[in-house]
């Protein structure tokens, strides 16, 4: 991997450590640039998990992708700087209130001076790693995040604030290291299977300084200091012109 030329392409100045700041900065860095898409999906490109077609794909072609890319390869990167990285299994909550199957999602523990939650392929989450510890709020600009534990299983939950009453709980995670290869199986079905809501509707999305922009099938929102636009695209072609103006995604390239 060229790690100079992947620090480059999220924005990372400096020179990295295995330390709490640099990971904070790395992943920051990482949720500003690479965006949350399913593009491959959609478009029948697939998938190719293998770290030089990772690298090609969302370094070297400004693309972004989903959890079991974005954090495949950014674990590549923060074991390279010398970080004690390991591959965790969530399982995301579905709006009817049920969890997906393990290996559902694909997250990261990160050892420091504690353990740290690192997610950069979830989508709309925390832009810095989380303690993974459940005495604590941990107040970030995309909300409030804590984390409840039963057992062996900790429930991510965003929170309005301290008032647990209108909290969102986003996924559930063991801190069991697992294997990449493990993961396989439900990164085919989330990208092939016609159940997955992956192959059903484009979407491609990241947070910007004081918001957030999303492209879902053919609306744009773009959410600025917790004000929401919402506009309408009309074809294919305002749908490309779309990714390549707010995400700098040329599909032909």
């Amino acid at each position: 991997m060229d790690k100079q030329r992947y620090l480059q392409h999220i924005g990372f100045a400096g020179i990295p450590q295995a330390d709490l700041l640099t990971l904070q900065q790395l992943h920051r860095c990482h949720m500003l640039s690479v965006p949350f898409e399913n593009l491959s999906i959609i478009y029948r490109q697939g998938i190719h998990l293998e770290e030089p077609a990772l690298f090609n794909k969302i370094v070297e072609r400004n693309r972004g992708g989903f959890c079991y890319e974005l954090n495949r390869l950014f674990a590549a990167l923060l074991k390279d700087i010398g970080f004690n990285v390991q591959f965790i299994s969530g399982e995301i909550r579905a709006r009817d209130g049920s969890f997906g199957a393990p290996f559902d999602h694909m997250a990261l523990k990160v050892e420091l001076d504690q353990p740290y939650l690192v997610d950069v392929g979830f989508g709309d989450s925390f832009l810095t790693p989380l303690k993974i510890t459940t005495t604590e709020q941990q107040p970030q600009t995309s909300g409030t995040f804590h984390l409840e534990q039963e057992g062996e299983t900790y429930y991510l939950e965003r929170r309005n604030g301290d008032n647990r009453s209108h909290a969102k709980t986003l996924y559930r995670f063991t801190l069991q290291a697992r294997e990449p290869s493990e993961f396989d199986g439900m990164c085919h079905y989330h990208s092939t299977s016609p159940q997955s809501h992956f192959t059903q509707r484009l979407v491609c999305s990241r947070p910007t300084e004081n918001g957030r922009v999303t492209l879902s099938e053919n609306k744009l929102i773009i959410t600025e200091d917790h004000q929401r636009h919402e506009s309408t695209l009309h074809s294919e072609d305002e749908q490309r012109a779309t990714l390549i103006r707010y995400f700098g995604i040329d599909l032909e390239n």
